[in-house]
């Protein structure tokens, strides 16, 4: 592992693994302190897209770094052969694991959203746009604050007045519908994957499934957005109506965060602020 690295931090244990790299938790002396270091494999990399997701990735976290809502970037160390990214470490679970056991309370689910959309807000602020939200990638610190990960899909969009992204990049159940029609998109591909967060955050299931991920695409691309009473019998019709806002088809109508944000601040369901 890179030398420098090393020196300034004692590397510990092993906390993730991906399809291209390992996290581990290290310590600084110098602070005390345990962060994460994203330790990537740059002989993993497949084509020419990987490696241009590798070089864009610690570049955006740097840009994002004065949101707190966003896992920050405080060191990077490459070599020819690794890039080391050390970030937070967030020790708590993960909202996939918090939301694996079942749904969440309106109020939990909404001190969870605002923070997200807060960073959300941000990205977009800054003229990036994530493209892989995704509970697994809304991680929380010590604090229990959300911090918003992952950014090797994310993507430019500022500079360019209207410009339009393309690309399918995303995850079952989250990627918004015109991302699978292979049209250009813009920004408000995070809302809808929100959206999502949201839903299942209420309900304990996601709004569009099926047994493959080519019958879950399907599903995404109706786009028929239900709210069966089983699931959601004691959720507010005010969640309900942002619900529909953020996983609406018609992109022009599908709320911006900027719009989310200002209907969370101003809702007239109890919200705690951080």
């Amino acid at each position: 592992m890179f030398q420098t690295l090393k020196n300034d931090f004692q590397i510990c244990e092993e906390i993730g693994r991906g399809r291209f790299g390992t996290v581990y938790r290290c310590f600084s002396p110098a602070t005390g302190e345990s962060y994460a270091c994203k330790s990537i494999d740059k002989n993993l990399l497949i084509d020419s897209t990987d490696r241009e997701c590798l070089d864009k990735e610690p570049k955006i976290l740097q840009l994002l770094s004065g949101n707190p809502n966003i896992l920050h970037l405080y060191k990077v160390y490459e070599d020819d052969d690794f890039l080391h990214m050390v970030t937070d470490f967030c020790p708590n679970s993960d909202l996939y694991e918090r939301v694996s056991s079942g749904s969440l309370s309106e109020s939990a689910a909404a001190a969870i959203l605002i923070q997200l959309v807060s960073a959300i807000s941000y990205c977009h602020h800054m003229g990036v746009a994530h493209r892989d939200i995704k509970p697994d990638n809304v991680l929380f610190d010590s604090e229990n604050r959300l911090k918003l990960a992952d950014f090797g899909s994310a993507e430019w969009f500022a500079g360019c007045e209207g410009r339009m992204m393309s690309g399918v990049v995303g995850t079952p159940y989250y990627v918004a519908p015109e991302v699978l029609m292979g049209k250009e998109y813009n920004e408000k591909v995070d809302v809808w994957s929100v959206g999502v967060i949201l839903y299942i955050m209420l309900s304990g299931v996601p709004p569009f499934y099926g047994e493959t991920p080519t019958e879950t695409f399907q599903a995404v691309l109706r786009g028929n957005l239900r709210f069966p009473t089983r699931n959601f019998r004691s959720v507010s019709s005010e969640a309900k109506d942002l619900l529909r806002k953020m996983i609406c088809k018609d992109v022009s109508r599908r709320f911006s965060a900027e719009q989310v944000l200002s209907k969370l601040n101003f809702s007239d369901f109890h919200i705690p602020l951080f």
